[in-house]
């Protein structure tokens, strides 16, 4: 059909230059004024006389005329009753070109568009079924209200139809019939429903668009459906993938409970398994059985994060936005690398990106914040761009990269776009409140650009200094001084309204200034804009209630001025002042609180982000876009307190005690598999009963690994499986006929051959990228964090096959994640009996991670034994604690930083209960008490350990120190070098990992100091004394290379000292975590330079 369609626009030209050559021919008629007119006339003629020709090249030549007519808005109606009588010609180029005609005209002309309704009714029963679709396509396209009956019976059995292109159309069908006749509702949904059974995924995405217009609040009609649309999902196009991906997110929310709730649960699971404190397993229990992700709710997640890598930007939107609306908050950033890279699409794409980014940075800025530099503004952005670039900046603005932050701006604030100039000296004036650190530095910056030659930058700095001035007004009396200054020059009304109010509401601070800046106003009083004068008016007032001597007359002057205004609002203001500030004998009780009234403390604005209140909107949707609600905008509901149900999502019985099975892991693992491996599933589905893969997921699996011994026992019960799999079956859905011919004639082949391909299937499996993610157990599959380092998955992954190989039937232990203990014991080794060299070699393709398999978490070189204190004897009345970091994986889990607190009682009496009280910890961060410790002797001491998460970051953690009586805030702020824990590698692979985060992920810095500091020793003692590195070997003398880990994320942090000539030396940071990166490379640079 494309070839046909492209035929047509190459020829549709040729009939268009034939077109215009009558035209031009007509124009030099003898006829003059008339000739166009004739010529129009006789060329209809003709026309109409080729359509009524016997040679179908003459025909098909007026049809593309015709329809070229139309594409250039041309009037063609009067050629109705001749196109109409083609409708039944044999060629399939004419009657599509028919068809194109009477979809535009049929509305008005309808009582001949129902002299081919008869025609259609013949077309729908075809042989062809690019014929019965087009006849059911215009069929639905004639709008004639009297032909509903007809369009129906045509529905119901188009719907039916062997075709599923046939199928499809009858699904687009529905919703036009649905606008025509709202009333045929009911009839609609059983069709709706029929096709929602459909297997094809050329149905999928049409049908659920049908159902999103026609009853989008019959949920019920999903429950049996919602398995095969997770798995079909994958195969279904690129825009049948974005409608069912949003009415999976709204099933989802209504479906399932909150993942969010017990989020700090879910995280500590698997640190549980390690916990021998019984009160935390307790604890952790309680929460553990509150929340379980339902497996439904997981095979979503799961089947949609492939689409991440989609071509279509629709798509990888559409999966961000159901991750941000139903995953676990552990999951979500995972979405923030597809999004950054849709930013190199068109200026469009760009800006619906960019604004549910602006959306999502504001509730969870760690996502974004290691992509700031994509953030960054181009010069040849668009100004809508920039704008909501700027609005990402400042919400992922923080004390480590505001400094960088406020360097860029003051390259924007110089721009020739002066509407972007305004909006960054706004951004400056929001960080500046923001981060109170930087405050007086944005300040002093903005009283700088108010010498700027732009009037433009300099109105918009006066009126942010104005808000930020409000919140600590009595620092800043010589910036006001310097503003007053400024009117003589401003001009714009906004800027001197501005510095009027300032100096009104700072009057007494400024009191020789004040009544002379309200001298030069009255002057020109009349030539002043509505909103000077009203803050000229204010200001005459304020003043005359603190410093009525100088001002007095003045004030009378501007309110006499004032009293016969062109505008009424001045009016109005004038008597309402001068009724309030000069009191006589008819003013009220106000009067005597006139000071109050006009000086009262003004609260401070709120600079806010514009986007605050734009996350109750569905992210993706018109509605966000527009900040408003959108017609047939379909809100997501709150997630239901209790879930329903389950079991409607159930098909049959038998495949539900099939399906949910304690040893489902080779169940969890199929879906995947069938996306990543399709050859693989190919030759699966030839594997006698494993062809039924999706009907016993446990029983395919032990099929795998058992061999020879399920062989024949499999190949006669084929048959069996064979025939249920068309009913149950859920991911073999998309298997084609093709494909299923293919594995019959397969699986008459060898019992060798089977059991050959067996074994590969199962490694190939075991190996897949994405069933590396699934844990052994359902509940730890749900509970993994998906930020976990990749390196510690395929070292699982290599435990699970060796495991798998020394007895098979004990797959189920769940005591996979020892290996997270301490990782520095595991040999990491492949083990050599089930693999074959080729299959080695794709494993290490398949390892997606920032860490290769040969590098391992060594011994730490160096451990400090500086402490810092926690509690002063004299702040913890005579309880004192000190903390320092042992460098050591922390027992508590394997995120955690491990953190020993050394405890002593300065006084002469016992100190009783000492224990951890509240916590105040940022969001994400976890933390692992110590054990109550019941009593301290005098002049006595202990040291506990505790475990901490902090997220690769240096913020506080501050919690209460508590005894029996007192309980103190403390905090504990880690040096950024101990969130790393070393790392063995060589320097091969250190090259090939630099060589990856090149870039963004790569700082530096030139270091100068004395040769004696630049020995070998004296750099290692420098730098394994600030960071928790190991020593990576140098075959360069001039190079020193060091390498470690982030503790949560398990990212690489690659630091490199390169000498030069000289005394100076480059120091070398590759790292993805660039906040991380750049502290370390302040913390490193003073420390490499002194002596």
């Amino acid at each position: 059909m494309s070839s046909n369609s492209f035929a047509y626009s190459e020829q549709s030209g040729g009939g268009e230059a034939t077109e215009l050559g009558q035209e031009a021919t007509s124009t030099i008629s003898p006829s003059g004024a008339f000739g166009l007119f004739s010529s129009d006339l006789k060329k209809n003629e003709d026309l109409k006389q080729m359509l009524e020709s016997n040679k179908d090249s003459a025909k098909l030549d007026a049809m593309k005329r015709i329809v070229g007519m139309i594409a250039k808005g041309k009037s063609a109606s009067e050629l109705f009753p001749a196109v109409v009588k083609n409708v039944a010609s044999k060629n399939i180029e004419i009657k599509k070109l028919v068809y194109v005609y009477l979809v535009r005209y049929a509305e008005e002309q309808q009582d001949l568009a129902l002299l081919s309704i008869s025609t259609f009714q013949r077309a729908l029963k075809d042989p062809n079924q690019l014929i019965r679709a087009s006849a059911l396509r215009v069929l639905s396209s004639i709008r004639v209200p009297i032909i509903v009956p007809i369009m129906m019976l045509a529905i119901k059995e188009a719907s039916a139809d062997l075709s599923p292109y046939v199928r499809k159309n009858a699904a687009h069908a529905i919703q036009k019939l649905y606008s025509l006749d709202p009333e045929q509702k009911e009839m609609l949904i059983e069709v709706i429903e029929k096709l929602l059974k459909d297997k094809s995924t050329l149905v999928a995405g049409s049908v659920v668009m049908a159902f999103e217009e026609v009853c989008p609040d019959r949920i019920d009609l999903i429950h049996k459906n919602y398995r095969k649309l997770c798995n079909l999902l994958v195969d279904v196009e690129e825009w049948g993938q974005v409608v069912i991906i949003h009415m999976l997110t709204r099933y989802a929310r209504t479906q399932f409970v909150s993942p969010w709730k017990e989020e700090d649960g879910l995280e500590d699971d698997e640190k549980n398994f390690y916990d021998s404190d019984d009160d935390q397993k307790e604890k952790t229990d309680k929460r553990k059985k509150s929340y379980t992700m339902d497996p439904d709710h997981r095979l979503l997640i799961r089947n949609t994060k492939p689409l991440l890598q989609s071509r279509n930007a629709a798509v990888v939107m559409a999966v961000a936005q159901l991750y941000w609306h139903i995953s676990p908050k552990s999951e979500v950033g995972i979405i923030s690398k597809s999004l950054v890279r849709l930013l190199r699409s068109n200026r469009e794409v760009q800006y619906i990106v960019l604004q549910n980014i602006a959306t999502m940075s504001i509730q969870r800025k760690g996502m974004f914040e290691p992509y700031l530099k994509s953030f960054y503004v181009r010069s040849t952005d668009p100004t809508m761009i920039k704008t909501l670039k700027l609005e990402i900046l400042t919400n992922l603005a923080n004390e480590a990269n505001i400094s960088t932050l406020l360097r860029e701006f003051q390259t924007y604030v110089k721009s020739q776009d002066k509407e972007f100039a305004a909006a960054t000296i706004q951004t400056i004036g929001r960080c500046a409140t923001n981060i109170s650190e930087v405050t007086d530095t944005c300040l002093n910056g903005l009283v700088c650009l108010l010498s700027n030659r732009d009037e433009i930058v300099v109105a918009e700095s006066v009126v942010v200094i104005k808000k930020l001035l409000q919140m600590q007004p009595a620092q800043h009396g010589e910036i006001i001084k310097h503003m007053a200054k400024l009117l003589d020059s401003i001009t714009v009304p906004v800027a001197r309204a501005s510095i009027l109010w300032l100096i009104g509401e700072n009057c007494e601070r400024v009191p020789k200034i004040a009544p002379d800046v309200l001298r030069k106003m009255a002057k020109g009083f009349t030539s002043e804009d509505d909103l000077v004068k009203l803050q000229i008016l204010n200001l005459g007032a304020k003043l005359y209630l603190t410093n009525s001597k100088q001002t007095k007359l003045l004030t009378q002057y501007i309110l006499n001025l004032g009293k016969y205004d062109q505008n009424y609002d001045i009016r109005d203001r004038t008597r309402f002042i001068r009724q309030l500030i000069v009191p006589n004998e008819k003013s009220g009780a106000l009067s005597k609180y006139a000071k109050k009234i006009f000086l009262a403390q003004k609260p401070a604005p709120l600079l806010e982000s514009p986007f605050k209140d734009r996350d109750h909107f569905q992210l993706g949707t018109l509605s966000h876009t527009l900040n408003t609600k959108a017609t047939g905008y379909l809100e997501l509901s709150n997630w239901p307190e209790v879930a329903p149900d389950p079991s409607v999502r159930n098909v049959e019985v038998i495949e539900l005690a099939k399906e949910w099975t304690p040893a489902g892991k080779a169940k969890k693992e199929n879906p995947a598999k069938k996306f990543y491996s399709e050859s693989e599933e190919e030759e699966d589905s030839s594997d006698s009963s494993s062809d039924s893969d999706s009907e016993s997921g446990s029983a395919s699996g032990e099929q795998e690994e058992e061999g020879d011994s399920s062989d024949d026992s499999s190949e006669d019960s084929s048959s069996e499986h064979k025939s249920d799999s068309e009913s149950a079956s859920e991911v073999g859905n998309k298997r084609t006929a093709k494909r299923n011919s293919k594995s019959k004639r397969k699986r008459d082949s060898e019992d060798g051959e089977n059991e050959n391909e067996k074994s590969k299937t199962s490694d190939s499996s075991n190996a897949d990228s994405s069933s590396i993610e699934e844990s052994s157990s359902d509940s730890e599959s749900e509970s993994e964090s998906e930020s976990e380092s990749e390196s510690r998955k395929v070292t699982k992954e290599k435990e699970n096959k060796t495991k798998q190989n020394i007895n098979p039937l004990n797959k189920d232990v769940s005591l996979l994640d020892l290996d997270d203990f301490n990782p520095v014991s595991i040999p990491v080794a492949l083990p050599t009996p089930a693999l074959s060299p080729s299959l080695i070699a794709d494993l290490e393709g398949l390892n997606l991670s920032t860490t290769s398999s040969v590098i391992t978490v060594s011994t730490p070189v160096f451990v400090p034994v500086k402490t810092h204190v926690l509690l002063h004897r004299m702040s913890g009345k005579g309880l004192a604690a000190h903390y320092f970091f042992p460098r050591q994986p922390c027992i508590f889990g394997d995120k955690m930083v491990s953190v020993q607190i050394t405890l002593n009682n300065t006084t002469d009496r016992k100190i009783e209960n000492i224990h951890i009280g509240g916590k105040r910890l940022p969001v994400g961060m976890q933390m692992h008490v110590f054990n109550t410790i019941e009593s301290l002797e005098p002049e006595g001491s202990i040291t506990v350990s505790m475990g901490i998460d902090f997220c690769d970051s240096t913020q506080t953690a501050s919690f209460q120190l508590c005894t029996k009586d007192d309980c103190f805030n403390v905090n504990i702020q880690p040096p950024v070098g101990e969130l790393l824990l070393p790392v063995a590698m060589s320097e091969k692979d250190f090259k090939k990992e630099q060589g990856m985060l090149t870039g963004m992920n790569e700082t530096s810095t030139v270091i100068i100091a004395a040769p004696q500091n630049f020995t070998p020793s004296v750099i290692l003692q420098k730098v394994v004394n600030v960071a928790n590195v190991g020593v990576v070997p140098s075959g360069q003398d001039h190079i020193h290379r060091f390498a470690a880990k982030t503790v949560h994320s398990g990212s690489l942090m690659l630091v490199t000292v390169e000498l030069k000539e000289g005394s100076t030396a480059q120091l070398i940071i590759n790292t993805e975590k660039t906040v991380i990166g750049s502290v370390l490379l302040r913390e490193l640079k003073p420390v490499l330079s002194q002596g």
